[in-house]
């Protein structure tokens, strides 16, 4: 084995382990977060919001956007913290102390109830840590994308419990490669990882599946179901564009506004506790039926309204749950109408996460990544996998299908020509 080989296979083990280290460290201070906000001591973020005082609510994401707010303008003040996928696609230099930095400011507005994704933190600590750990080793430009895009694959798989999921977002959505140098590592990276956190996760699955009686009739609804994904993932990637600010918010203003998001999803918690923090707790609520008609479409409207108020005020943090959680509202939704306006009887968690499959598979533009990492989160019968994959496959061909006919030049409207103007002979 030659000397470039050798060193790059100790940089795969270190890391798989140190991605698993941030995993762990991430989901500790995610939850010591979580409890102190809502002071609870057992159950979920859902029960420690339902069990907490109506003024407990509201503050305690008050509180968390402030401190988180005081933080980005004081981190943003000195330095720039850049987006992980582009530094490390441009082969730019990673900061990493103001990126570990800023993954535990993700922390902290998560855990006090922001409505904004977990899996940046680890991703960013991971990536961060990896760096580090491999600069010294003799590593071409490609294989040091490989090793970093592996760690942010496996920063995620690590607190969701997903190797699989994990692997797949490394491959496919940070390098955008099959190539098996780059599929090998990730699946090595990913596993290792979640085998070190597993004193943590405890390799639980994120949601508990029912297990209900299915039916045939979800593979049509696989389809059928495509042109919702198509709508709900659309829409909600158009407004986290538009709500994105083009540059980070680097005033005091970042203070006031994430402090704001904060006091805006406690109140609307006092009427629907799932609103609060990452969109585990819609999930879950959508995987035991624990949701009515009404709760479901007030989440489908309230759930990407509040994330994208967090993005606009100059927060960070990731958007994959959030975007889960809204197409499983939908799901919920629709389920939830077919059961009480028709006699027929639809699985509401299967139709939940068939529609959440479908919209991630939208928004991050993966269908199979999407399937595998839902199925992954509930670990439902298998062949609820191939489900899973015909509806994000569908609906993200729907959406190609009518990206394609709107910019087509066909489509387009044709310019009036001026008339000629009039020479004199």
């Amino acid at each position: 084995m030659s000397r470039r080989n050798l060193e790059f296979s100790c940089a795969v083990l270190l890391i798989g382990l140190l991605a698993g280290l941030a995993g762990m460290a991430t989901t500790l201070l995610l939850h010591a977060v979580e409890h102190l906000s809502y002071a609870y001591t057992f159950g979920t973020l859902l029960d420690g919001v339902t069990g907490s005082s109506p003024v407990r609510r509201a503050l305690a994401p008050t509180i968390g956007g402030a401190l988180a707010g005081l933080g980005w303008w004081l981190l943003r003040r000195r330095t720039e913290v850049p987006e992980l996928a582009g530094t490390i696609a441009e082969h730019r230099p990673i900061p990493r102390l103001a990126m570990s930095i800023d993954a535990l400011l993700q922390v902290l507005v998560v855990g006090s109830g922001a409505s904004l994704g977990r899996e940046g933190a680890p991703r960013q600590l991971a990536a961060a840590g990896g760096d580090a750990a491999t600069s010294r080793l003799a590593l071409t430009p490609r294989d040091r994308e490989i090793l970093l895009a592996c760690a942010a694959g496996a920063g995620l798989a690590a607190v969701y419990s997903v190797p699989l999921g994990g692997a797949l977002f490394a491959s496919k959505i940070m390098l955008n490669t099959w190539q098996p140098r780059a599929l090998g590592t990730a699946l090595i990276t990913s596993s290792l990882a979640v085998a070190v956190a597993a004193p943590v996760t405890r390799l639980e699955t994120p949601l508990d599946w029912p297990d209900p009686s299915l039916s045939a009739l979800l593979t049509v609804l696989a389809v059928l179901l495509a042109p919702l994904a198509v709508a709900v993932g659309a829409a909600f990637h158009r407004l986290m564009t538009s709500a994105r600010p083009a540059r980070a918010v680097t005033s005091w203003t970042v203070i006031p506004g994430v402090a704001a998001a904060g006091l805006l999803v406690g109140i609307c918690s006092l009427w629907w506790p799932e609103l609060p923090g990452n969109g585990k707790s819609v999930l879950e609520v959508s995987m035991d039926s624990g949701i009515g008609l009404g709760s479901a479409a007030a989440i489908l409207l309230l759930k990407p309204l509040l994330t994208a108020v967090y993005l606009r005020a100059g927060a960070v943090g990731g958007l994959l749950t959030p975007a889960l959680a809204t197409g499983a509202a939908a799901g919920s939704l629709i389920a939830l109408a077919i059961n009480t306006w028709t006699e027929q009887s639809v699985n509401v968690p299967a139709v939940s996460l068939l529609c959440a499959a479908g919209v991630l598979a939208i928004t991050q533009r993966a269908p199979l990544w999407a399937a595998f990492f839902v199925w992954e989160l509930a670990r439902p019968p298998w062949w609820l996998l191939i489900v899973f994959m015909i509806g994000a496959v569908a609906a993200y061909r729907l959406h190609r299908v009518v990206i394609t006919g709107a910019t087509s030049p066909s489509r387009r409207r044709p310019r009036r020509s001026r008339p000629a103007p009039h020479r004199r002979d």
